[in-house]
């Protein structure tokens, strides 16, 4: 750890010393968060071979990010001349409750890192793991901020990755490896972004190989009023997860089955937002639908040991999110937001409706505390819970949180 320290602080200096003879600008930011939480977790069904009842349960504990992640990072830029510029930006995730990496610990720059070039005129085009413009296209939109911990709208976009009906159908991740971003210049408040990215592979949190993507975006912010559109489009790829449980009346019974190894189908994405601001308060919806294509006739998911478990089309459903709220400043320095989602899975029994509620209060511009509340009611086979949370199918998810956000 004391190398990993003088490391980040040599290149920190090292940053400092080139910007002083080839006028570069380095910032490091960060933010550290942590809250308490407390967490009904419903009774349900665990899907999938082995089917069984799961008791509801309830948990306190200590977690990060419900605010805004926790990160730190290293940003700047050098003037080139005639307008241009170099810029780059490496920020990293981390979990204030217990020092580790923020979800893979492989990533020491997981949240973004990319260098590009900029010019006044003509945009930016940058190079590395970025935000994708459909993600940009919706941020501003969502009371929450799209936060990966609590926001309502990452539950339910983030449960594409884990719901049973829709295990091979792609998500919207909101960042990309291995991509190629463009951005043009503001005009007027319109702005245009387009990304592609190679395919990559990461083995955290969930083990998975995506192919190429295409994502474009365009915004318009002015006069109170932001407005989104995306479209994003990702190739074939393949996943790595367990499917169920052994079943009942077997020496193995209940115990996870071994991973399966399957097909992660062509999706496009089509999102739209929009956001006004009338006095202290800021009307805010979004919707996105998500669309694969058909699965290979015949395909199957199998287990090793066990055999075939179901077809792959039953992985493969098109799936819609619909969430609206509103963000109020209550005062100088507090704020209060409120958002319902809509998750709607097509062809199959898995909706899950819910809402959360929020406030804050700065201390200082730096420094605040927060709250938050919130309710998810899972039905059929849907399983939609908070990010980092395991829930069972048709249970319902009932959360209460106290925070404090430093900002650096």
């Amino acid at each position: 750890m004391r190398l990993v320290t003088k490391s980040i602080c040599g290149a920190v200096l090292i940053l400092a010393a080139g910007g002083a003879s080839a006028q570069t600008s380095v910032t490091l930011y960060g933010v550290v968060d942590v809250f308490g939480q407390f967490l009904y977790n419903g009774s349900g069904t665990k899907g999938g071979p082995g089917t069984a009842y799961v008791p509801g349960s309830h948990s306190y504990s200590e977690r990060s990010g419900g605010q805004t992640g926790s990160m730190f990072g290293l940003k700047g830029s050098e003037d080139l001349g005639g307008g241009l510029k170099a810029i780059f930006d490496l920020e990293n995730g981390f979990n204030t409750n217990n020092g580790t990496y923020f979800a893979d610990s492989t990533a020491l720059f997981y949240r973004q890192s990319w260098v590009g070039l900029k010019h006044d005129n003509w945009g930016q085009l940058t190079f590395g793991r970025q935000y994708q413009p459909s993600f940009i296209a919706i941020y501003p939109t969502d009371p929450f901020r799209a936060n990966e911990i609590l926001s309502p709208i990452s539950a339910v976009d983030l449960a594409g990755a884990r719901d049973r009906a829709t295990l091979a159908t792609q998500s919207v991740s909101g960042r990309t490896s291995n991509s190629i971003v463009f951005q043009s210049p503001d005009w007027r408040g319109l702005r245009f972004y387009g990304m592609y990215a190679f395919p990559s592979t990461v083995t955290q949190p969930v083990p998975m190989t995506s192919g190429n993507m295409l994502d474009l975006a365009a915004t318009y912010s002015g006069y109170g009023l932001f407005l989104g559109l995306g479209y994003q489009f990702q190739h074939a790829g393949q996943e790595s997860a367990s499917l169920g449980a052994y079943p009942a009346g077997t020496p193995l019974a209940g115990q996870p089955l071994p991973a399966s190894t399957f097909s992660l189908v062509s999706t496009a994405h089509y999102s739209a937002a929009i956001a006004y601001r009338i006095g202290i308060v800021n009307l805010q919806f979004n919707y996105s639908y998500n669309s694969p294509s058909d699965p290979p006739r015949g395909a199957s998911v199998t287990a090793p040991g066990v055999g075939t478990l179901a077809p792959l089309a039953a992985l493969v459903h098109p799936y819609s999110i619909i969430e609206a709220g509103a963000t109020i400043q209550a005062t100088p320095v507090d704020t209060i937001e409120f958002a319902g989602v809509y998750r709607n899975v097509r062809g199959v029994d898995d909706n899950t409706p819910g809402f959360e509620i929020g406030a804050e209060h700065y201390l200082s511009k730096r420094t605040s505390l927060y709250l938050r509340a919130g309710y998810l009611k899972n039905n059929g086979i849907a399983n939609v819970s908070w990010p980092g949370i395991t829930a069972a199918d048709g249970s319902k998810q009932v959360l209460a949180v106290l925070g404090m956000t430093h900002r650096f």
